[in-house]
């Protein structure tokens, strides 16, 4: 892989593998939301997820990373990212973030959805919704010749004009032959105006998390577990998304 002020640029046969991969974590997310339903647990997902790993025969990108010990993130409601799954049951009204990565044939895949489990509220619906809209509008500059940051203003501005704060703390990244690689991709734009501009060839997972309250966050003692200082609702959503000559290709979308 070539590099550009450290960032690797992926060729067609390795954004093909990342492709394969992301593919991968995106039917495991499916096959999950199936069973998310009021009385259901997170170890019970988590379990799921293991199982589907062996049939996919792909290695769990999260599972013993910098001693992470699940192979899922299962963050419930306040949580942001990084919740172990539990044996606790869901409940009607709950909003549940999962983040998964893969690691096949070198490469990682790397998407977060968050779900409704049942009828949830106005608010946590619109906060999903936000969220979402947010990601779709960071991926549509990520585009050759843009700024890395034109993807930070695109999902910032739309957190803004919907009321909703952006959890600053957890940012996006590079992904290609590691899980994280350069550049860090904030949800907001810096200080500092200039980013780096976007080449053909740079794949980028994209991650805004928002929260209906406090953009601060407060890790659990199990070193792992982020949540919002106020206990305010959060949602994360997140894509792998390679930048081509023809704008942005989503490889963790089934569609």
């Amino acid at each position: 892989m070539k590099k550009f002020r450290g960032i690797f640029i992926k060729n067609d046969y390795e954004i093909g593998l990342l492709r394969e991969a992301n593919q991968i974590v995106a039917l495991i997310l499916d096959e999950l939301e199936k069973l998310i339903k009021p009385g259901a647990s997170t170890m019970e997902l988590e379990e799921t997820a293991n199982e589907l790993c062996a049939h996919y025969k792909v290695k769990p990108a999260f599972k013993g990373y910098q001693g992470f010990p699940y192979t899922l993130c299962c963050s419930v409601n306040d949580v942001v990212v990084h919740g172990f799954p539990t044996l606790e049951r869901l409940k009607a009204g709950d909003i549940l973030s999962i983040d998964m990565g893969v690691q096949y044939r070198g490469f990682f895949g790397d998407s977060a959805k968050t779900f409704a489990v049942g009828e949830i509220s106005p608010e946590a619906r619109m906060l999903m919704q936000v969220t979402l809209e947010a990601l779709h509008k960071g991926i549509e500059q990520a585009r050759p010749g843009n700024d890395l940051y034109e993807i930070s203003a695109a999902i910032e501005n739309h957190a803004k004009s919907h009321g909703c704060s952006i959890i600053k703390r957890f940012v996006g990244h590079g992904i290609g032959a590691s899980l994280h690689e350069k550049p860090e991709l904030p949800n907001f734009v810096p200080s500092r105006m200039s980013g780096t501009p976007l080449k053909k060839g740079m794949v980028l997972a994209i991650e805004p998390m928002f929260s209906l309250g406090s953009d601060q966050v407060q890790i659990m003692p199990d070193n792992w577990t982020a949540r919002t200082k106020d206990g305010s609702l959060s949602a994360h959503f997140e894509h792998t998304v390679a930048v081509t000559k023809d704008g942005p290709d989503i490889l963790s979308s089934l569609e």
